[in-house]
């Protein structure tokens, strides 16, 4: 049988992709690009690669037919996961026989056969690729091969920790256990123990004789050290009783808790001051009526009524969002078949009329009944316009949108703002983040609307996702089952 691999389309593809990280580009432009020159080259319907994380897996990347899950989460105990990360590193599966949600999509759109591949650096697995193919397809040796390898490529991508993993705050390797080392009075390495090695992604070849690669606390005195890929260890030394002067280093890895400790500092900081600003300009009106009530005029009076007003009301959303975030692990209400159009218009009636001013609706009249939460959506579309409004000019549209396919139903909120980095379409989501140090000056807010969106639309099955736009600014997408 003639192999079903053009060589030459991913040669020339390749080489366009190392041109592009040799100019400098790193992370999700790079990948997505890689994926769409293999789609091309091994005549797949579509590409996804999953990146995965002690908490689960999501698929940051997809092309072709595929490209509508990305977003997708896949939690760790997912039958499909387990499904797909056991086995052979490089084999080949029929969709239909995978359980999940997700399996069933791509089976209902004909794509029933797959190549999977581990994408493994030093023994730990950072994601998978996924090639689909329609029924029918016979697929040859070649094609696995050029999977393997790709897969194999994109792992040596996270080794290089250029924009990848595009969950900036999870280590890739992740440290299972404390490490432990002797050290002479020159500081270098006499014994390395496998933890050790797994802590710090240091094989005991590379360890062994070499200084210490991290400082070497006094004995007895703790020492947390942040290393050159962001984590945090916490160090501990004791003297060894003998002639030679040796000393026992133990290290654990404390990441987790350091990120816990500067999210709580950050929370106190952020809300404090986002629940300062409405409060003092509440207050500020309020004894100005009091005080002033008599020399006022009418006019005065409505205005500062309705600035009390207006200030109320975001006191009362920030209020909900803090209190979402509290009992985020709580379930929602049970999913049930709504009608996603006549949702849309009405939440849109519910927003605050600077940002309701600017919604610019698109609705198919046909469009299906979504399954889920229809309380909830009206929350998800007012976190995800408010969050347009404030990266855009005033006066531009915020344009929403709505379409459905065989399995999901999705809607739009696109603007025409600052835009969003592709290496920061996953980091938006997280608690407390804005994408630079200065945006929280320039752009106020506590960083938790579109984390609590993601929130949300996941406990209904769903999943979101965010995109810069074409010509300037960002679309945000959430799907949801059909009802």
């Amino acid at each position: 049988m003639p192999e079903r691999t053009d060589y030459r389309a991913l040669i020339a593809g390749h080489t366009g992709v190392i041109t592009m990280i040799n100019s400098g580009d790193s992370g999700l432009p790079v990948l997505t690009r890689l994926l769409r020159v293999v789609e091309s080259a091994v005549g797949a319907a579509g590409l996804v690669f999953v990146e995965f994380t002690p908490a689960g897996g999501r698929v940051i990347a997809a092309t072709g037919s595929a490209e509508f899950v990305v977003g997708r989460p896949l939690p760790p105990n997912d039958p499909a996961t387990v499904c797909l990360l056991s086995g052979p590193a490089v084999r080949e599966v029929r969709v239909d026989a995978i359980p999940g949600a997700l399996a069933d999509e791509a089976a209902g759109r004909g794509q029933r056969r797959m190549i999977a591949a581990r994408a493994e650096i030093g023994g730990l697995r950072v994601g998978s690729l996924h090639a689909l193919f329609p029924e029918g397809e016979q697929l040859d040796d070649s094609q696995h091969a050029v999977i393997g390898y790709v897969a194999a490529c994109i792992a040596h991508l996270y080794g290089d920790q250029t924009g990848l993993p595009v969950h900036g705050d999870v280590p890739v390797v992740a440290a299972l256990a404390d490490g432990l080392a002797v050290v002479d009075q020159g500081h270098h390495v006499r014994l390395w123990n496998p933890a050790a090695a797994q802590v710090t992604g240091r094989p005991a070849t590379e360890a062994l004789n070499r200084p210490l690669p991290f400082p070497l606390p006094p004995s007895g005195q703790v020492l947390d050290h942040r290393l050159p890929d962001g984590r945090w260890l916490r160090l501990t030394a004791a003297e060894l009783p003998g002639p030679n002067s040796l000393r026992v280093v133990t290290f654990r890895d404390i990441t987790d808790q350091q990120r816990r400790d500067h999210d709580r500092d950050l929370f106190v900081a952020v809300t404090s001051h986002e629940l300062r600003t409405p409060v003092t300009v509440i207050k500020g009106y309020a004894d100005t009526l009091t005080d002033h009530w008599e020399s006022l005029s009418d006019d005065d009076r409505r205005h500062a009524a309705r600035i009390i007003g207006q200030r109320a009301n975001e006191l009362a959303r920030l209020v909900d969002r803090l209190l979402t975030a509290a009992t985020e692990n709580r379930p929602g209400e049970p999913a049930a078949p709504f009608d996603l159009a006549a949702a849309l218009r009405a939440a849109v009636t519910d927003l605050p009329a600077d940002v309701r001013h600017r919604i610019v609706l698109d609705l198919p009249v046909d469009l299906p009944k979504a399954l889920g939460d229809r309380h909830g959506l009206a929350t998800v579309l007012t976190e995800l316009s408010t969050n347009a409004e404030k990266y855009s000019r005033p006066g531009t549209p915020i344009e929403v949108t709505a379409a459905a396919n065989e399995r999901t139903v999705c809607f739009r909120v696109a603007d025409r703002g600052i835009g969003i980095r592709p290496e920061h379409v996953e980091r938006a989501f997280d608690r407390f983040w804005q994408g630079e140090s200065g945006d929280r000056r320039r752009y106020p807010g506590a960083g938790l609307g579109l984390y609590l969106v993601r929130q949300i639309v996941e406990q209904q099955n769903g999943w979101v996702s965010l995109r810069p736009r074409t010509g300037g600014g960002t679309v945000a997408e959430v799907r949801l089952p059909r009802g």
